[in-house]
């Protein structure tokens, strides 16, 4: 298949597809005799894989080094889970940034009235005064 029609399979766009190839993250991908890319299932799980981790979370960097370990001959089952352990604690310092914004949020609208208003009048009031 082509990557038009990998990408309709995947709902993995064609651009990232292309990206995900010159990154390393999926195999290289042969050509057919006209020159376009001709994608196999093997390359579309590939893609899923990649997808799955991205979504999950996981740096380009990190999936970079993490499907060179699956790729290499070698048992790399401790360093694979090294690198997932690492992802987990980044995606938790993520979560733990987002909780903060989201209190913090939740804190200013709950007082609105008697804190917001007015810093945005001061505000206001100093735009006009410049």
């Amino acid at each position: 298949m082509n990557v038009k029609e990998a990408s309709e399979k995947t709902g993995v766009s064609t651009d990232t597809i292309r990206y995900y190839e010159k990154e390393g993250l999926i195999p290289k991908i042969t050509r057919n005799n006209v020159g376009n890319r001709d994608i196999d299932e093997r390359i579309i799980r590939r893609i899923n894989f990649a997808k799955q981790m991205r979504d999950a979370g996981m740096s380009i960097k990190a999936l970079k080094e993490y499907t060179d370990l699956v790729d290499d001959a070698e048992d790399n089952t401790e360093k694979q889970k090294k690198i997932l352990r690492e992802q987990i604690n980044a995606m938790q310092e993520r979560k733990d940034d987002i909780d903060f914004a989201i209190a913090h949020l939740e804190y200013k609208l709950a007082h609105y009235d008697d804190h917001m208003k007015r810093t945005e009048e001061e505000l206001h009031e100093l735009e006009n005064n410049n």
